[in-house]
């Protein structure tokens, strides 16, 4: 089983940037303490402030899932609820790909 790649951005309405940038430290902070977590990173674009780019890699499928439940049920979820998500998600098949 190899790595999990997660790539894109999330699109963020003007009114909520606030809201997101105060909840990213934590949600950020959380996801790397995660076993499994290779790199996480949330970052606003300097080109677009609603855009907020998102890198993730898990070492394996099972990791990246068990991350995508726990956002699923954080604080963060509430703050992004219903915002568009714009992601590539590709797995390496040795474990050895690079992102």
């Amino acid at each position: 089983m190899g790595k999990v790649f997660l790539d894109g951005h999330l699109q963020v309405p003007p009114e909520s940037i606030e809201a997101v940038l105060a909840a990213l430290p934590e949600h950020t902070r959380l996801t790397r303490a995660e076993p499994g977590c290779l790199h996480f990173e949330v970052r606003q674009s300097s080109e677009d402030p609603t855009r907020f780019l998102v890198s993730e890699i898990f070492i394996a499928e099972d990791a990246f899932d068990a991350h995508q439940q726990r956002a699923r049920a954080s604080d963060w979820a509430k703050v992004t609820a219903g915002m568009p998500r714009h992601y590539n998600i590709r797995c390496s098949d040795d474990g050895n790909a690079t992102g």
